[in-house]
């Protein structure tokens, strides 16, 4: 990610571009793209300064679902930027800047 709305695959012993994801929102480019992270077969990433994680399908490129994490920002607390998952407990640790807290959440209804 370079913060745009498009995503590129990297090849990790020459560093060369081996393909380059539109990501799209509704049918419009979803720009600020940031923090990725693999989750059984999506991409998640938070959009930049906003409370929000997508998910993208490698594939296409289209977010099939989001999550806002507005609640769980602490009172004047920086933007969320932070996302790893745990695969053995299938959770998402999430953060942000500055935050004095590292949270472990369980998403629901995950789209297929």
């Amino acid at each position: 990610s370079n913060g745009s709305s498009s995503l590129f695959f990297i090849d990790p012993a020459t560093f060369e571009i081996q393909r380059t994801l539109a990501v799209t929102h509704q049918g419009r480019p979803l720009p600020r793209l940031n923090e990725l992270e693999w989750v059984e077969g999506l991409i998640y990433a938070n959009v930049w300064r906003s409370d929000w994680i997508v998910m993208i399908d490698p594939d296409s490129g289209r977010v099939v679902g989001q999550v806002n994490l507005k609640a769980l920002k602490p009172a004047g607390a920086n933007v969320l930027n932070g996302i790893a998952y745990d695969k053995d407990q299938q959770r998402l640790l999430v953060t942000g800047k500055y935050w004095p807290r590292l949270y472990h959440i369980k998403l629901f209804n995950r789209p297929e």
